[in-house]
């Protein structure tokens, strides 16, 4: 007897050769958490521990071929958004997303953890008025959010306003990350009409690359086995703080998460 098959999840992303983000850490993300990952590159980066030492962006052409090729034989559930780096990308992927009938996680990467710009300037506009409307939750960090929106977060009432600028752009939800404000890891998710704060101890661990395209493969995860967006993202913050919890040392700069620590958990010796 065949076992039911797993939920079909897309990434559409950059990859990281370090296999720390990128398209790498959303497949182990979704391998982790019980999906199938399938996956639509649209730049191959030259990135390890350190930073990234070159990004190359794929031809539209090459980008909604890929995605043609795996909705329209395969099917997805759910979609989820990384590295796009030109407006030309950013609105063909949008005109994808928009003709395709699941949910869609759009993380507006904008830079690096190393601060690498992975975004042209010229995109930002294509984001707003495109991609963003597309979405059924947008993540951005706090340097994200305020080059989308110009709102600047120093406190958690700043979240409050970022969340209201995104929606504005028209996200159904949006989840401002603020885990670069002092104290806690808090998280805003908000459809303009309820609020959810997601809060977990700040952990004191530096190897925290890929923490972004996790948190958004989890999300995607969560909904393509129908659960509500708010059950996906409290899913995945949860996830997410494990795999932060258990990052560990890579080369000689800033180490990636562990996507494989709840696999590990419950295994004898592990």
């Amino acid at each position: 007897m065949s076992r039911p098959h797993s939920p079909n999840v897309l990434t559409v992303a950059g990859s990281d050769s370090g296999g720390g983000a990128g398209i790498q850490a959303d497949l182990k993300t979704m391998l982790a958490l019980g999906t199938h990952g399938m996956s639509v590159l649209t730049a191959v980066t030259a990135q390890n521990s350190l930073g990234v030492q070159g990004a190359w962006e794929l031809p539209v052409e090459a980008v909604r071929a890929q995605y043609r090729s795996v909705v329209d034989d395969i099917g997805v559930q759910a979609v989820k958004t990384g590295m796009l780096s030109s407006a030309e990308l950013v609105e063909t992927v949008a005109e994808l997303i928009g003709g395709t009938d699941a949910p869609a996680v759009i993380d507006p990467v904008g830079v690096s953890k190393h601060g690498d710009a992975l975004l042209a300037a010229s995109a930002l506009d294509s984001v707003r008025t495109k991609l963003l409307p597309v979405a059924t939750v947008a993540t951005p960090n706090l340097d994200e959010v305020a080059q989308l929106t110009g709102v600047r977060v120093e406190s958690e009432a700043g979240m409050r306003r970022a969340a209201a600028a995104l929606l504005e752009f028209g996200p159904r939800w949006a989840l401002i990350k603020g885990g670069h404000l002092p104290g806690e890891a808090v998280d805003l998710l908000t459809d303009g009409a309820e609020e959810h704060w997601l809060r977990a101890p700040r952990l004191d661990n530096r190897h925290t690359h890929g923490t972004g395209c996790t948190l958004a493969s989890a999300i995607a995860c969560g909904l393509a086995k129908g659960r509500s967006v708010p059950e996906a993202v409290t899913a995945a913050k949860e996830y997410v703080t494990g795999a932060i919890a258990a990052g560990f040392a890579l080369g000689g700069g800033i180490g990636p998460v562990d996507h494989g620590w709840a696999l590990r958990r419950d295994t004898p010796g592990a």
